[in-house]
C-alpha cells in the first residue's frame, strides 16, 4: 500500500481540508441557511402561511403523489434492467446500457418538449386519447411521465455494478437445488441487493421531488392543479412574493436534509453489507 497520501506534510493536509470545508460552507451550507433566513424574514406567521396556503398544499400534494408513483415504478424497472443486464448475455447489451444514460445526456426541458410533441392534444396520438377523455399534457399524467423519464436511470445504475460484483454463483447454486425463478429472486437476489435498491430509490426520490425543467414544460403552470413545489416557488418568485417563495423553498431544503440523512444511513448499511459479504 502506498504511503504517499498519508505521508504528505501537515500543511498540505490542513490546506486541502480547509479548502474542502470552505467550499462546502460557501456553496452549500451558506445558501441553504440564507433560504431559511429569507423565508423567516417577516416572521413565523408569514412563513407558516406560505406553507399552508391552498396553492402550496396543492403543489406539495401533487409533488408527493408524483413521487409516490414514480419511485416504485423506477424501482421495478431498475431491478428488471439490472437483472437482465447482469444475469443474461444477449446482443445489444452495450447499447441498452448506453440508453440508461440518456436522461443524463438530454436536457430535461428537451425531454418535456418531446412529450408535448408526442402526446399533446393537437398530435394524432393526443387527439386519439382525447376521444376517450384522456388528457396527458398539462395534467397530472404528463407530470408523472416527465418525472419518470428523468429519474429512471437512478435505481438501475445503482444496482448494475452491485449485481455484477456479486456474480451469478448464488443464483446458480439455488437453481441446481431446484429453486424457481421467483424463489431465487425473493430468497437470494433481493436480500443481496436490498440496501443498494433502497439507496437508488432515495436518489430517485430526491430527483423526483426537485425536478423542474421537464415538469415545467408539460404542466401548463395551472395554479392549484398542475404546479409542483418547484413550479410553485418559481411562480411566487416571478410575482415578487420573495419571502413566500423562500419560505416554500425551505420546505424543499427540509426534504433534502431528510434525504441526505436517509442516504447517509443507507450508505452505512450498504458498506456494512459489502464488508460482510466481501463484495
Amino acid at each position: 500500500m502506498s504511503t504517499k497520501a498519508t505521508g504528505d506534510p501537515l500543511w498540505v493536509r490542513v490546506t486541502l481540508i480547509a479548502i474542502t470545508v470552505g467550499f462546502f460552507l460557501l456553496f452549500l451550507f451558506l445558501p441553504l441557511a440564507l433560504v431559511l433566513v429569507e423565508g423567516l424574514k417577516k416572521g413565523v406567521e408569514v412563513f407558516w402561511a406560505a406553507w399552508t396556503e391552498p396553492a402550496a398544499l396543492s403543489a406539495l400534494g401533487l409533488t408527493l403523489m408524483t413521487t409516490a408513483i414514480v419511485v416504485p415504478l423506477n424501482a421495478a424497472f431498475g431491478v428488471a434492467a439490472a437483472w437482465a443486464i447482469t444475469k443474461f448475455t444477449f446482443r445489444g447489451k452495450a447499447f441498452l446500457i448506453s440508453l440508461l444514460d440518456l436522461p443524463f445526456a438530454i436536457s430535461p426541458v428537451i425531454a418535456g418538449l418531446v412529450f408535448v410533441l408526442l402526446l399533446g392534444s393537437r398530435t394524432p396520438f393526443g387527439e386519439w386519447l382525447g376521444t376517450f377523455g384522456i388528457k396527458i399534457i398539462f395534467s397530472t399524467p404528463g407530470i408523472v411521465l416527465a418525472t419518470l423519464f428523468v429519474t429512471f436511470p437512478f435505481v438501475a445504475r445503482e444496482l448494475i455494478p452491485l449485481m455484477q460484483a456479486q456474480g451469478r454463483e448464488e443464483e446458480e447454486a439455488a437453481l441446481t437445488l431446484g429453486a424457481r425463478g421467483w424463489q431465487i429472486f425473493w430468497r437470494v437476489t433481493l436480500p443481496n441487493i436490498k440496501w443498494g435498491l433502497l439507496y437508488g430509490m432515495v436518489l430517485c426520490n430526491a430527483r423526483a421531488i426537485g425536478e423542474f425543467g421537464a415538469v415545467s414544460v408539460v404542466s401548463g403552470h395551472i395554479r392549484g392543479q398542475t404546479n409542483t413545489v418547484p413550479l410553485h416557488i418559481e411562480i411566487l418568485y416571478s410575482e415578487y412574493s420573495i419571502t413566500a417563495s423562500f419560505a416554500v423553498a425551505s420546505l424543499l431544503v427540509l426534504l433534502a436534509l431528510i434525504t441526505i440523512a436517509l442516504k447517509a444511513w443507507l450508505e452505512s448499511r450498504f458498506d456494512k453489507q459489502e464488508k460482510e459479504t466481501g463484495v
